[in-house]
């Protein structure tokens, strides 16, 4: 959808789970769909002449490996499976895979989206990694931590964006990024207004459980989440980040991959799904084929952030390089 907005042609997609990749078909109709392992379509060799050399290739290594709410280091290096039934796999290596990808397809540019907390700790080390192997496929890389907040979305949601372009396309837009790093020149400054929750609130939500209530009602102007109403009843802390709170006149926090999350601090409500719609940058009409919109949204890369980040590399690079 983000890059529809920004007025590129989308071809197709790569995709492991079932319940997504009909959820992109009943949207988006593509032209080539392929559900399987990345691991298996990066070995492809059949496949059409114009997935090869793309204006973008763009994908979205699984984050929890690197999430600040996730295991992190504890789980590195070892097999997970995802709830919806999808294969064992070492997700902290799949974007290693789709670096191997794009060293297949050649694409102009690679966009891989993350979350912040692989700038982290220990985690640096992967994004070292990353660099190290994109400019062995080719390409001059840099990365950029975006707020959705700036840039049109009413939602704080903070990612990482790494932006990759083909080293034979970059010596019109390459400069010394600082005294040992030549990189192509990108400017990625959003500093839109705020959209508060008050914006885009219809107060329809679905009513909270009488036992989340009891903690709602102990609720207290600065709390994050239930979880501090609920150390105020236990006398302990125990963690519900899912089950955030929305204040009318501040942005809404990071939408979460759970069917329930979001409660009104004003109402004893969770988000409706056209709340949840319009915090996500979705249409109101997306058609969600029975996946649980909070989840589907939660997970995804929000269209208006791809969109404007889209359109700044077609007008600093793609348009250009058209032309020189």
């Amino acid at each position: 959808m983000g890059y529809k907005l920004a007025g590129f042609d989308v071809l197709g997609c790569n995709e492991i789970d079932p319940r997504m990749m009909g959820a992109y078909k009943a949207n988006h109709d593509p032209k080539y769909a392929y559900l399987e392992p990345i691991q298996a379509f990066k070995n492809r060799k059949d496949l059409p002449k114009e997935l090869y050399d793309l204006d973008i290739l763009d994908g979205s290594p699984p984050c929890s490996s690197f999430s600040m709410a996730g295991s992190r280091e504890s789980g590195w290096g070892k097999k997970k499976k995802f709830k919806e039934g999808q294969a064992m796999q070492v997700l902290d290596t799949l974007f290693f895979d789709f670096i191997d990808l794009a060293k297949e397809l050649q694409p102009k540019v690679v966009i891989a989206e993350n979350v912040k907390g692989i700038l982290m700790g220990a985690a640096k080390s992967y994004v070292i990694a990353i660099y190290r192997e994109f400019d062995k496929a080719g390409y001059y890389l840099q990365h950029f931590l975006l707020n959705g907040s700036k840039m049109g979305l009413p939602q704080r949601r903070q990612r990482v964006f790494f932006i990759a372009l083909r080293k034979d396309l970059a010596a019109p837009f390459l400069e010394q990024k600082d005294m040992f790093t030549i990189c192509p020149k990108l400017k990625l400054d959003f500093n839109e207004r705020p959209i508060p929750f008050k914006e885009v609130a219809d107060y329809l939500g679905a009513p909270i459980s009488a036992y989340a209530k009891r903690a709602w009602d102990m609720r207290k102007e600065g709390d994050a989440d239930i979880s501090y109403s609920k150390a105020r009843i236990e006398g302990m802390k125990v963690s519900d980040m899912n089950n955030f709170y929305v204040y009318d006149d501040k942005v809404c926090p990071t939408l979460v991959a759970q069917k329930c999350n979001g409660l009104l601090f004003s109402y004893p409500i969770f988000l409706s799904i056209t709340e949840a719609c319009k915090i996500g940058s979705y249409p109101s009409d997306y058609n969600f084929v029975g996946v649980n919109a909070r989840y589907l949204i939660g997970m995804s890369v929000p269209p208006i952030m791809v969109a404007k980040i889209a359109t700044e590399i077609y007008k600093q690079w793609l348009g250009k390089s058209a032309t020189t």
